[in-house]
């Protein structure tokens, strides 16, 4: 059978003070009237049934994903104990997934992506299935690039390897990591990159045989945990494995180093929604090209963005080039070219005992 996995661990901590510890990117309404988590199990719906979702996310998680989405079960949450990166994250569902069903099939997306039409990306979807039913691959997503991006990562496209109708598949040839403007500039003109989009389609087997050869001491720590399952020592044995197990992303631990790698060119609209600067890309401008979420008098006030939930307003005079967030009790003025680091920002608050409140 085909599943869903959706990985809704991260903090999105670029997207604070509006995502926090206690509520994260995940669970906000940033691309409509939804939760990003419930747009996106919405979003996959029509081709895997709710009872084949699984969401991956940390333990603490776990209550308000219940409160919040009525359709969720035990069965459909996965939880980490610790982050330890998008590696351990698919593989934890991997090993669960063949545990019931030898011949499960994983599509694994996030839960934080704007994603627009959505019929092309399950159109797209059903390709990979496909595939991954019936080979030994491991199938990404590459989106057609819109502009030269610094913040994402992208796939260099080698041979063809099938084509249905519009749906062009190749080998990947390459993965690149986040390029400085000009290679990125490069990227973008000689149309033989896509970008990254972080979303992959395989057989549960294929990627635990991947990580077999590419990565087996992880492969080892997992054959350790999996007679656990379903068992009452199970969630002490995970806590093991992710005490044990290091910290890296799918792409650095296994298809960087793989040979059966495939991408199926999206031609969708897909936004890794990765920090403020991203409400730019989807949100209403006004005439001096300002991004104004909330009660918000601007006199003078150029490129900027300002998202306001508390009580009354932000008043802005004489400015441009900010981002302006009041949200509860805080309020945030950082400059658009520092707005990426905003972590920064995050550990100095997290050195004072009275501050970290707010994280």
């Amino acid at each position: 059978m085909v599943y869903g996995v959706i990985l809704a661990g991260g903090r999105g901590e670029r997207f604070w003070p509006l995502s926090r510890i206690k509520r994260p990117k995940q669970f906000l309404k940033l691309t409509s009237d939804k939760m990003m988590l419930e747009e996106t199990i919405d979003r996959v719906l029509p081709l895997i049934p709710i009872e084949n979702i699984r969401i991956v996310t940390n333990e603490s998680m776990r209550d308000i994903i219940y409160e919040n989405l009525d359709s969720m079960k035990t069965e459909n949450i996965l939880t980490e104990t610790e982050g330890k990166n998008t590696c351990l994250a698919i593989v934890l569902a991997a090993i669960h997934l063949i545990h019931n069903d030898p011949k499960a099939v994983m599509v694994v997306l996030s839960a934080d992506h704007l994603i627009r039409p959505e019929e092309k990306l399950l159109n797209i979807l059903k390709v990979g299935i496909d595939i991954a039913s019936s080979e030994n691959k491991l199938i990404t997503i590459g989106v057609v690039p819109t502009r030269p991006e610094t913040g994402y990562g992208y796939i260099k496209m080698g041979d063809l390897y099938r084509q249905d109708g519009e749906h062009v598949v190749y080998q990947v040839e390459a993965f690149t990591e986040k390029p400085k403007a000009a290679i990125a500039s490069q990227y973008y003109h000689s149309h033989q990159y896509l970008w990254n989009s972080g979303m992959f389609i395989w057989s549960a087997n294929a990627i635990l045989e991947a990580v077999k050869i590419s990565r087996p001491n992880l492969y080892d720590l997992l054959e350790k945990y999996k007679p656990e399952i379903g068992t009452d020592n199970e969630f002490e044995a995970r806590k093991e494995l992710y005490k044990n197990a290091e910290s890296i992303s799918i792409d650095f631990a296994v298809l960087e180093q793989a040979n059966n790698v495939l991408a199926i060119k999206g031609d969708i609209v897909w936004d890794d929604v990765g920090g403020w600067r991203a409400l730019e890309r989807y949100k209403h401008k006004d005439g001096d090209n300002n991004v104004i979420l909330g009660d918000t008098v601007t006199v003078d006030t150029f490129e900027t963005t300002v998202y306001n939930d508390g009580d009354g307003i932000v008043a802005c005079f004489g400015v441009s080039d900010l981002v302006i967030v009041r949200s509860g009790e805080i309020t945030m003025v950082v400059h658009k070219s520092y707005v990426n680091d905003i972590k920064k920002l995050l550990n100095k608050i997290a050195d004072d005992e009275t501050n970290k409140k707010y994280l």
